[in-house]
């Protein structure tokens, strides 16, 4: 790939070429990407891949109308065919509802979430510590299979320009490693799993990541049944995360002004329990999605979008901003889509043991699948295939799987009785601590 200096210089190119050409304002998009992976199973390497992306959008005004073209290749030949394809882009749109192109805001905030030390790992480094993590997962129980072991590294710089005097860049990036195994024992068997990831090799610990693997596998065998019938709950923080990221969607101004969210019209309501505070904050320190801009160029914000209970705000881009008289959330996520950043369930004070201990006698739901299959992100509803353990006394006295937890989502939003203190991003800017839920529906034999 070429280097940041020749791809930026090439953008600068590409935006004199088209206010030569009559199209203004005009604005260029970069994104360049590198990533690493390397799996390993059982002492061998299996898999081993190095990847390099490049992508220049132009977009610019002609004729009345906004046109886009986008590029992979830096060369003169590829600056006339971008300039004729924002022609001919923009002669093709019938629309007035367009993305315009904009002046930079007048501030913007300082964020961070790319670390040299990451930037620093070696190809060699990397593969060792895969090879740590399956040497660890294969000595520590005969009752362990490791199944894989993979580490991976991604770094991106994003940048928009424009004619109008936008020139913003942020670079980002991450390392992440994980381990899966399964576990066999009298005829049973159960898998395991754990991920760390972070901004240096001491984020991503062999020993931390084969243990808890380890654990994790263990800790399902000899699962039972449950019988159906409402209980009451406490939900894991990464099962929470993974019902959150799945409806997400609700509370995006553009799906809501397209019909497709019950939350429409809705700000200053309340919505739910008075214990939850759903915070989207893109200036989070070394967050995930952290980026001091969003893919429009607006200056991005920390807000809460539900807080105590009651909803403040939709997420909005400049187009649904407009629509509603309202200010942008910074929240573009390109080509017209509305998205959160780092989007979490703010976490309470009591533990995780806490939450348990009060319900006394329940289920903790540790796993939740079938999230696309077994949900509708409009309705709300949810009916999806779940694992945990029995609660009684305030502990866990069995691992139980294959059993069905239905229910809707706004309505156990309403339902949180408490918030643990435990949140955690599992490898997703999408995170959540532990809830305690008034009761849920579960469907066993």
């Amino acid at each position: 790939m070429e280097n940041s200096f020749d791809i930026r210089e090439f953008s600068r190119q590409a935006l004199a070429a088209a206010q030569a050409a009559g199209i203004s304002p005009a604005e260029t998009t970069l994104s360049m990407s590198e990533s690493f992976s390397v799996r390993v199973r059982e002492g061998k390497m299996e898999d081993y891949k190095v990847c390099d992306h490049f992508r220049l959008t132009l977009r610019g005004r002609w004729q009345g109308r906004i046109g886009t073209a986008s590029t992979q290749a830096v060369d003169e030949e590829s600056l006339v065919m971008l300039i004729q394809g924002v022609k001919e882009s923009a002669e093709l749109i019938e629309t007035d509802e367009q993305d315009d192109i904009l002046p930079p805001d007048a501030h913007y905030s300082a964020v961070c979430n790319y670390s040299e030390d990451v930037n620093a790992v070696s190809a060699e480094d990397k593969i060792a510590l895969a090879m740590r993590i399956d040497a660890r997962l294969s000595a520590q129980d005969a009752r362990i299979k490791p199944d894989a072991c993979v580490v991976s590294s991604a770094s991106e710089t994003y940048a928009l320009c424009n004619t109008l005097g936008l020139d913003l860049s942020h670079c980002s990036n991450m390392i992440y490693a994980y381990a899966s195994c399964l576990a066999k024992e009298d005829g049973q068997a159960a898998t395991g799993f754990k991920l760390l990831w972070g901004y240096s090799m001491e984020d991503v610990d062999a020993i931390q990541i084969a243990d808890g693997c380890i654990a994790d596998a263990l800790e399902k065998l000899g699962a039972g049944r449950l019988t159906s019938g409402a209980r009451s709950a406490v939900i894991r923080g990464s099962a929470m995360a993974d019902l959150l990221s799945t409806f997400s969607g609700v509370f995006s101004a553009d799906n809501a002004q397209k019909g497709m969210s019950l939350l429409a019209g809705r700000e200053g309501e309340t919505i739910a329990s008075a214990c939850v505070t759903l915070t989207d904050d893109p200036l989070m320190p070394w967050g995930l999605s952290s980026c001091p801009f969003d893919r429009e160029g607006a200056a991005t914000i920390s807000k809460n979008v539900i807080e105590r209970g009651t909803l403040t705000t939709l997420l909005h881009n400049r187009k649904t901003a407009k629509k509603a008289g309202v200010s942008t959330t910074g929240n573009a996520a390109g080509s017209g889509r509305v998205a959160p950043s780092n989007f979490y369930i703010r976490p309470g004070s009591a533990s995780q043991q806490a939450l348990l201990e009060s319900m006394e006698n329940g289920l903790l739901i540790t796993e939740l699948s079938g999230l696309h299959a077994g949900a509708n992100p409009i309705s709300g509803d949810f009916s999806l295939l779940a694992r945990g353990f029995e609660i009684a006394g305030g502990k866990p006295v069995r691992a139980v799987e294959q059993f069905t937890v239905a229910g809707n989502f706004f309505s156990l939003l309403q339902d949180i009785t408490a918030v643990a203190d435990d949140l955690r991003f599992e490898g997703s800017p999408i995170g959540s601590p532990s809830v305690a839920v008034r009761q849920l529906n579960i469907a066993g034999e």
